[in-house]
């Protein structure tokens, strides 16, 4: 039921963010990555369903670009958390960035119900691992795009704010969102996790 739930709300929240948005070439570019990863989900609901834990983060990451595509990443409307904690830039990026991590507890719950490994190391290793390298491929398309696209939308697209260290920062956040992943996934799958460390 949770999943469908998701995916209603995510079809009227794309639709509302696809009126009128800041660039609509930022809006593409934005959006076709995030609805690959719906179109996966829902091609593999039938296959393998997630928990409702696990689905909930990943709609982090769905919700949050969605309106990062609508508004570009350093125009989001983020000024409480800015001037609260007195930051020289908007990190409504940075937020985005750590929610794809969130994907290493689907990926590590995958592993698990799967019985995809017997070592409990390769089922945390894994997932982080993947995480880092889709970071990592993300900020070389956002430079890709930066470089070939028109000057407007490949700034907006590659969001860097002036800052020279953006991309390395982005893979961190997207890196410490696994930690804090796989941190969750192992107290709510502790039991399972032993009794695979046993096996």
């Amino acid at each position: 039921m949770l999943p469908i739930v998701l995916l209603a709300a995510y079809l009227v929240h794309f639709t509302l963010l696809g009126i009128e948005p800041y660039d609509r070439s930022v809006w593409w570019a934005e959006n076709i990555p995030i609805l690959l990863i719906v179109l996966t989900l829902v091609l593999t609901h039938r296959y393998h369903r997630f928990s409702n834990t696990a689905y909930l983060l990943m709609a982090c990451l769905i919700f949050l670009h969605t309106i990062g595509g609508h508004y570009t990443f350093e125009r989001v409307p983020f000024d409480i958390v800015t001037g609260f904690f007195e930051l020289q830039r908007n990190h409504f990026d940075r937020l985005a960035h750590f929610t794809v991590g969130f994907y290493a507890y689907a990926a590590a719950e995958l592993l698990l119900v799967r019985r995809m490994v017997t070592s409990r190391i390769v089922l945390f290793a894994f997932p982080l691992t993947i995480i880092i390298a889709v970071a990592g491929s993300y900020e070389i398309f956002e430079w890709l795009y930066a470089i070939n696209a028109d000057g407007r939308s490949g700034h907006f697209v590659l969001g860097s704010q002036g800052d020279q260290w953006d991309a390395q920062k982005d893979m961190l956040a997207d890196t410490l969102g696994a930690l804090a992943a796989l941190t969750l996934f192992y107290f709510l799958n502790r039991t399972q996790v032993r009794q695979l460390h046993r096996a």
